[in-house]
C-alpha cells in the first residue's frame, strides 16, 4: 500500500491476484479538509452613537464681550465730515469700515435708539424707515464719489434716482447697519454714475437696489 504525500488520494492493491482476472487498483478519494463557516454578523452605527463616542469638545471659556472684534476704521466720523456735507440729523454714516474711491466703499450706521425718527416711526415699535436706508446708501456712494481724483466734489453731487429697490427685513433699533456700494457705471461726460447697492444686519440682505447719481452745478 502507498500513500501519496502531494493528493489525499489512497491506492489500495489486493494482497492475491488471480491469473485469469485483471487486477486494478482499487482508488478511494478521503476528505481531509473539513470548512465550517460561521455566521456573519454585521454592526450598524448610527450618527448617535458617533455622537456619544466622540470626544468630548471644549467649551469656550473665552467672555463674550471679547468674543467679537470692532469693526476696521478706514475712515473715522472725522474724515466722513470733511468729505460728505451731511449734518445732524441727516448724516446717515458712523464709519468706513472698506474704501476704494472711485471703486467702491462699505460703511456702517449703527442704529440706536436715540435716532430722532424713532419717537415717530414707530411709537410701539421702533422700526428704521427704507427711505433712510436707502438715503444712507446713497451716501456711502458719495463718499465712493467725491474726490478730486475722481471727479466728484462736495459742491457738485447728487442723488439723481433709484431702482429696482427691495426691502427684505426691518431694521430696528440695536441693529447693525452694514452698507456696501460699488460703481458699475460711470459716464464722465454726461456726469452721471451708476451704483450697485446692498445692506445687510448680521450678514442678511435688508435692502438692495441700484442707485443713480449726478455730477454737476
Amino acid at each position: 500500500m502507498a500513500v501519496s504525500t502531494f493528493s489525499n488520494t489512497l491506492l489500495l492493491s489486493p494482497i492475491s491476484r488471480s491469473p485469469s482476472k485483471p487486477s486494478f487498483p482499487l482508488i478511494i478519494n478521503f476528505p481531509t479538509r473539513f470548512q465550517f463557516r460561521q455566521p456573519s454578523l454585521t454592526t450598524t452605527f448610527s450618527s448617535s452613537d458617533a455622537a456619544a463616542n466622540a470626544p468630548p469638545q471644549q467649551k469656550d471659556t473665552t467672555p463674550i464681550e471679547l468674543r467679537y472684534p470692532a469693526f476696521p476704521k478706514v475712515m473715522d466720523i472725522n474724515q466722513i465730515l470733511e468729505i460728505l456735507p451731511h449734518r445732524f440729523p441727516f448724516l446717515l454714516v458712523d464709519r468706513v469700515i472698506e474704501y476704494n474711491p472711485g471703486v467702491s466703499a462699505v460703511a456702517i450706521k449703527n442704529v440706536t435708539i436715540n435716532d430722532n425718527f424713532f419717537p415717530g416711526h414707530f411709537p410701539e415699535r421702533p422700526i428704521m424707515p427704507g427711505v433712510l436706508m436707502v438715503e444712507a446708501m446713497a451716501q456711502v456712494g458719495g463718499l465712493v464719489m467725491l474726490q478730486p481724483d475722481v471727479g466728484g466734489s462736495r459742491q457738485n453731487f447728487f442723488f439723481a434716482g433709484i431702482d429696482k429697490v427691495r426691502f427684505r427685513k426691518p431694521v430696528i433699533a440695536g441693529d447693525t447697519l452694514v452698507m456696501r456700494m460699488t460703481l458699475t457705471k460711470l459716464q464722465k461726460r454726461f456726469g452721471i454714475a451708476k451704483m450697485d447697492g446692498k445692506a445687510y444686519v448680521g450678514g442678511e440682505v435688508v435692502c438692495e437696489g441700484e442707485f443713480l447719481m449726478a455730477m454737476g452745478s
